[in-house]
């Protein structure tokens, strides 16, 4: 929910499957939930909310993967092209388990379990 519906267009346009959680799921739901969803639907997590990571490493478990953008202008316009590139380089440790952090300057990938 804090990142705009915008990111499912254009994630669709460049290969992606995405949906927005708000088609899926109530505004004010737990974390918690959308992860259970995700997971039992095996699909990655895409936020800038650092509180996936961190309900990662408390977890243990090898999914789902996160990818949390770390940036002051989250538009797809903006900070789109970067994470398309790094989504293509990274697409096997996403489908394995992964948490990747992506920012203007770099991106890292940790295998989970963290």
């Amino acid at each position: 929910m804090n990142l705009s519906p915008s990111w499912q267009p254009y994630l669709r346009e460049h290969g992606f499957e995405a949906v927005h959680w708000s088609a899926i799921g109530a505004q004010n739901a737990p974390d918690t939930e959308i992860m259970q969803w995700a997971r039992n639907n095996d699909c990655v997590v895409f936020t800038n909310d650092l509180d996936f990571g961190i309900l990662l490493a408390h977890s243990k478990d090898h999914g789902p993967s996160v990818i949390q953008v770390r940036s002051q202008d989250v538009a797809p316009d903006h900070l789109g092209p970067l994470l398309v590139s790094v989504l293509n380089k990274h697409r096997d440790a996403l489908e394995n388990g992964a948490l990747l952090t992506v920012d203007e300057s770099k991106s890292r990938v940790r295998i989970l379990p963290i």
